[in-house]
């Protein structure tokens, strides 16, 4: 498994409980079990929902579903 779909994975887990649509950037980081310090690690990365969440923009809402949220962030991360 490459680090992008180790990451992508631990995203869609994290927010298997979320209730969607998340509407709002405060929503999405409350969606994770640890909030903003909910941590994804694969291979040296380690990225918090916190600075993923700086990725996205206003535009980007509502997700209608965590799969998309990890493509979001993981595109915009460039991993």
């Amino acid at each position: 498994m490459t680090v992008r779909d180790e990451i992508h994975r631990q995203i869609v887990a994290g927010l298997k409980d979320a209730k969607f649509p998340i509407n709002t950037p405060e929503e999405l980081l409350a969606a994770f079990p640890a909030g903003a310090d909910t941590t994804c690690k694969a291979g040296d990365l380690e990225v918090t929902a916190g600075e993923a969440g700086k990725l996205l923009t206003a535009e980007d809402f509502p997700f209608k579903n965590a799969k998309e949220v990890a493509d979001t962030i993981v595109d915009r991360a460039g991993i």
